[in-house]
């Protein structure tokens, strides 16, 4: 992470409720794609890492395969060591200048991070806040589904990270060693799977 690396972001009380829902709210997230476009800026990332009142907005996409999920767990070759052995369902990051926007981030990342040889249809499903610690509190995400539909897809990085199709309940093997963001996405769209695992805990005693 370069400090002067410059960030898409808003000022978090411009979003609904200020911003300060936990986990993912669902519905039309038009109006607030409408607001980045119209109300995005562009701040030092060594600037904003400790103003929780600006939100840098990153676009997260979740890859599916006809009830499947695309999982990736980061090896300990990454740079971040607070990262390593963890797990994650969602490709995402920050937005820059060259980006051209959000789309363009989104696309990007996409790239960076997945070989595909098709076309993504990125659908946006909803908007995703954790304040509950520092690098949640300045960060907003854009939560983005596509569906392989039986194409395939493999992590580019392989020095870096591992990564397939899972059904929803093995992810729950790892759960505990999900990523913040990833964890609250998979509540999200599993419920019912996390039901199935607290079903399964034994009773107290």
């Amino acid at each position: 992470m370069s400090a002067d690396e410059l960030v898409l972001g808003v000022p978090r009380a411009r979003l609904p409720g200020g911003g300060g829902w936990h986990g993912v709210v669902y519905g039309d997230v038009a109006p607030v794609l409408a607001l980045i476009d119209a109300e995005g800026t562009y701040r030092p990332r060594g600037e904003v890492e400790e103003d929780a009142a600006w939100k840098q907005v990153i676009p997260y996409v979740v890859l599916r395969d006809r009830g499947s999920i695309f999982l990736m767990r980061r090896s300990r070759a990454g740079s971040d060591a607070r990262l390593h052995e963890r797990y994650s369902v969602g490709i995402g990051g920050h937005v820059n200048p060259e980006d051209g926007g959000l789309a363009g981030g989104l696309r990007r990342e996409w790239d960076e991070e997945l070989v595909a040889d098709w076309e993504p249809e990125f659908r946006p499903v909803g908007l995703l806040n954790d304040d509950s610690d520092p690098v949640g509190a300045v960060h907003v995400g854009v939560v983005y589904s596509v569906e392989a539909a039986g194409r395939p897809a493999s992590v580019r990085e392989t020095d870096k990270l591992e990564g397939g199709f899972v059904a929803p309940l093995q992810v729950l093997r790892v759960y505990e060693r999900l990523e913040t963001w990833s964890s609250l996405v998979y509540d999200f769209l599993f419920e019912r799977a996390r039901g199935i695992r607290a079903s399964e805990s034994p009773p107290a005693r």
